[in-house]
């Protein structure tokens, strides 16, 4: 039996495996049942280094061992290992966030903001801005740059994203309404379907027939999305720290919208 060093590269970075025990792992597969000495054969994996190899294996939950002599090695279904390794990952995922809900109210926390603060204090405006590359990411600082404005927010995105990303702006209008903050928003699409998003989210959304994406909060901070049709992890905003711009952008899209 054959493996590609292809096959072995992807399920090695899939699995969280190292080289060796993705080469075990894989010829136990193929094999179902064996012995270390056969997967040794098999796999070119070094004899003295096999049995090590099927042990950890073994703890992981890759293999099982079966019973009797000589001892043999039994490999464990990719469906149950799949499932197995979700659950692991479902619990690590909800581990880190009560640790990271819980940050807040340390001391070093407190000592990071005050960090921050101190090193922003000096900065001119102009120079605090920056690329966002990644939908999540851009999505994580709009949603900050919006919920923390003071008066009003300025939208101009497409239907088809408020539709995509619906959970999201549902969150935001609601947040927004809740701090009395005055929303401006004007999307591209179909009007029908606009219409419906106004219905459904309780907003006032202008149709406009430009095709553009962005974010503007009190007239200071703007976000633009500025690649079209990118796959989710190439997508890239900017973001600009800067009145003097962001105010003669809000002042051209009340221009735009005015009916």
């Amino acid at each position: 039996m054959i493996i590609k060093p292809e096959l072995v590269n992807q399920i090695k970075e899939y699995f969280g495996l190292n080289i060796y025990e993705t080469k075990v792992w894989l010829a136990l597969l193929g094999k179902g049942v064996a012995s270390a000495g056969e997967i040794a054969e098999i796999s070119r994996v070094p004899r003295s280094r096999t049995y090590d190899v099927l042990e950890s294996l073994e703890k992981q939950g890759f293999a099982l061992m079966k019973l009797g002599k000589p001892v043999k090695y039994i490999a464990v279904k990719p469906k149950i290992i799949i499932e197995k390794l979700k659950t692991n990952a479902q619990k690590d995922a909800e581990e880190k966030v009560k640790t990271l809900l819980k940050l807040k109210d340390t001391k070093e926390y407190s000592e990071l903001e005050d960090l921050y603060t101190v090193g922003i204090q000096p900065v001119r405006h102009e120079d605090i801005s920056g690329s966002i590359k990644g939908r999540l990411t851009i999505y994580n600082h709009l949603k900050e740059v919006l919920e923390n404005a003071k008066k009003e927010v300025i939208i101009c995105t497409s239907a088809a994203e408020i539709q995509a990303k619906s959970r999201f702006f549902s969150s935001l209008f609601d947040r927004l309404k809740k701090a009395d903050i005055s929303m401006k928003i004007a999307l591209s699409g179909d009007e029908k379907d606009i219409k419906k998003i106004n219905n459904k989210f309780k907003i006032k959304a202008k149709a406009i027939t430009i095709d553009a994406k962005f974010f503007v909060a009190d007239n200071e901070q703007v976000l633009f999305i500025i690649s079209k049709g990118a796959m989710p992890d190439e997508e890239i905003a900017v973001w600009l720290n800067t009145p003097f711009f962001t105010t003669a952008l809000a002042f051209l899209f009340d221009q735009a919208t005015r009916e």
